[in-house]
């Protein structure tokens, strides 16, 4: 198992900017080995994949964030990021990453983020 911390989650006005950062604590070799997940759980729904990347660094997009968002990875700082451009209401929501898939692995605390004017 691999515990991630996630970070970044801030109020926003609609059209601004936010980046978040996932730390991995534990297990590092399992981490770097991994394709890694953005999850977003809003309001009233199930938590989502919305970006993923590979071990290998090659990222894909849900297409609710496409084009506005962008997943990184850094394997000598073990972290994945994630650059969100021209936020949205709807992109409101607590943030988590994990593995893609998870699996049994646990969930960290999640970050925050609101969108509103």
């Amino acid at each position: 198992q691999v515990q991630f911390v996630e970070s970044g989650g801030d109020l926003v006005p609609p059209g601004g900017s936010l980046r978040l950062s996932c730390a991995a604590q534990t297990n590092i070799g399992l981490f770097r080995l991994n394709s890694m997940g953005w999850y977003r759980q809003s309001s009233g729904k199930q938590r989502e994949l919305i970006a993923d990347i590979t071990g290998g660094g090659n990222p894909a997009y849900s297409d609710s964030v496409k084009g506005r968002f962008t997943i990184s990875r850094n394997s000598v700082k073990n972290t994945v990021d994630l650059q969100m451009d021209n936020l949205k209401p709807e992109d409101t929501g607590d943030y988590y990453c994990n593995f893609d898939p998870p699996k049994s692995n646990p969930w960290g605390p999640g970050t925050r983020v609101i969108v509103s004017s």
